[in-house]
């Protein structure tokens, strides 16, 4: 007999479950863990692109990317929603060493600059270059982590308001001023640098 899928209403026990018995140093919970939330990471890396095609990190490969990062420190998550941020995190850091990785003159130098799913610039459609993003959300981060936070979940991660202020411990009020403010800021930045 065939056992039946874990339904969907339990697919985040399962994942706390399995992060459990990694902290309790069950080694074959890792290999447990990657199907389980193959397509949440998969839907997370499409979110980091959007629609836009012909990018050279792929979302399976970015994907894969930030799950070995995630892998060697899998120990320290707490449950699914634990693991979903820092998934974000290892993405945006993948995506944003693959950038650098393209080019490093400062100015073009073979850097790309991709359409990011969000409407941070202002203007659908238009494109962000990585790197220029990244290193803006560290100033932003130094200025207000909490601002840095909020872009960082809702794009990398792809949480809603209300899932990023579960996750900040704040009101969803606050994310969407945190949001505004920093999509403000950031668009100054990502103009003046470009």
């Amino acid at each position: 007999m065939t056992p039946k899928p874990e339904p969907c209403s339990e697919r985040p026990a399962g994942v706390t479950h399995l992060l459990g018995r990694i902290r309790a140093g069950d080694g074959s919970a890792v290999d447990q863990l990657l199907p389980l939330v193959y397509d949440e990471l998969r839907a997370m890396a499409r979110g980091v692109f959007g629609d836009r095609r012909g990018h050279t990190l792929q979302p399976t490969a970015l994907v894969h990317e930030a799950y070995l990062k995630l892998a060697e420190n899998l120990e320290g998550l707490e449950g699914r929603r634990h693991f979903l941020v820092v998934a974000g995190k290892a993405m945006r850091q993948v995506v944003a060493d693959h950038a650098r990785g393209l080019g490093a003159a400062k100015r073009g130098g073979g850097r790309r600059a991709v359409t990011l799913d969000t409407d941070l610039t202002g203007e659908a459609g238009s494109a962000i270059d990585l790197v220029q993003l990244h290193e803006s959300l560290e100033r932003l981060a130094a200025l207000n982590e909490r601002h840095a936070r909020v872009v960082e979940l809702r794009i990398f991660s792809g949480f809603s308001v209300e899932e990023t202020a579960e996750v900040l411990g704040v009101s969803a009020r606050s994310v969407k001023s945190d949001w505004a403010m920093a999509k403000a800021w950031l668009r100054k930045e990502l103009r003046a640098d470009g």
